[in-house]
């Protein structure tokens, strides 16, 4: 990509702007891993409501700092995005359930899976993003593509599907690529490394095969949610900074909502609903504006109404772990 294509998503906000976002991110994230989970432990619901109340301020607080700052367009830009994409990471809660459960993690080792699984999806998030905007910049048509895209993506995740995830190693092209070239532990001890010594010599533990997993799997994720911002807003700041909020808070809604995932179950349809909203509102912006006041409002509306019919609506009994796979 040339220089002055970062340089342009770079300037979009000033210098300290930048360098003291990721200033607060690096030492808010070494706070969590350095002070509150150095040890490895099972996190609890409890702690994970607190701490997805702490990032959700700090997402929101961020927001209004936004808004006093740069005015009402950019911070509703801001929260549309968080929102839209704070909900598509349902899904990534969903993976990472049937994940842990395929290849047994123990509770008191998720967190820090998780842990560097979010560090790198922040970095990979923040080059699709730089990639995306970039691209817009240059060319232009390339909108109506990620419209076309977004309604196909609703209208799929839409429709009933019988798939299920496919977290087997064996099926992953990183995961294979690493094995070939370097040795795996057969298990990963109690010390819950991703490198250990066994036998004398220095492996990589399973749980840095689930790390590859984890990390492989939000790439697919991200297909769908950058897209997604990126009909939200075109300001390169506001679409990486709401990113980041929502990705960071992934954690601590995982913990806090993998035992009610199904209450939860009507919100991939409303999902679906802001998908195809959004792509269409993508594809006809040249001849109709959308505002970003209007777009918050459908988003907000149809989370609440998904979220009021999964608590109205009683599902039917399934037995626990049904839909889970299972290692052979």
């Amino acid at each position: 990509m040339p220089l002055t294509a970062i340089l342009a998503f770079a300037d979009a906000m000033p210098g300290w702007a930048w360098a003291g976002f990721f200033l607060f991110i690096a030492a808010m994230l070494a706070l969590d891993l350095g002070v509150f989970h150095r040890g490895s432990h099972e996190v609890k619901v409890k702690e994970a409501l607190i701490w997805c109340v702490v990032w959700a301020t700090l997402a929101l607080s961020f927001g209004g700092l936004l808004w006093h700052w740069k005015g009402t367009e950019l911070a509703q830009q801001y929260l549309a995005a968080y929102l839209v994409e704070l909900c598509l990471s349902i899904d990534n809660v969903f993976v990472f359930i049937i994940i842990f459960s395929y290849f047994r993690v123990a509770p008191r080792f998720q967190h820090r899976v998780l842990f560097w699984g979010i560090i790198g999806a922040v970095v990979m998030r923040a080059v699709f993003i730089l990639v995306g905007v970039s691209v817009i910049q240059r060319f232009h048509w390339v909108l109506y593509f990620f419209g076309a895209f977004l309604i196909y993506t609703g209208i799929k995740m839409a429709l009933p599907s019988k798939e299920e995830v496919d977290v087997d190693p064996n099926h992953n092209v990183l995961v294979r690529l690493f094995r070939r070239f370097y040795p795996v532990a057969p298990t990963a001890g109690e010390s819950g490394h991703f490198f250990i010594q066994h036998e004398g010599r220095r492996m990589a533990s399973p749980l840095f095969i689930v790390l590859l997993v984890v990390e492989t799997t939000d790439v697919v994720f991200a297909l769908d949610s950058i897209p997604a911002v990126l009909a939200i807003t075109k300001d390169g700041f506001v679409a990486l900074t709401s990113n980041i909020f929502a990705i960071l808070g992934l954690r601590s809604l995982y913990f806090a909502l993998s035992g009610v995932m199904k209450l939860f179950r009507f919100l991939k349809l409303g999902l679906a609903v802001i998908l195809c909203f959004i792509g269409v509102k993508m594809l006809i912006e040249h001849w109709v504006h959308v505002s970003t006041f209007t777009s918050l409002m459908v988003i907000g509306v149809v989370i609440t109404t998904s979220v009021l019919m999964s608590v109205a609506i009683k599902e039917k009994h399934v037995a626990p772990g049904k839909n889970l796979p299972r290692p052979e």
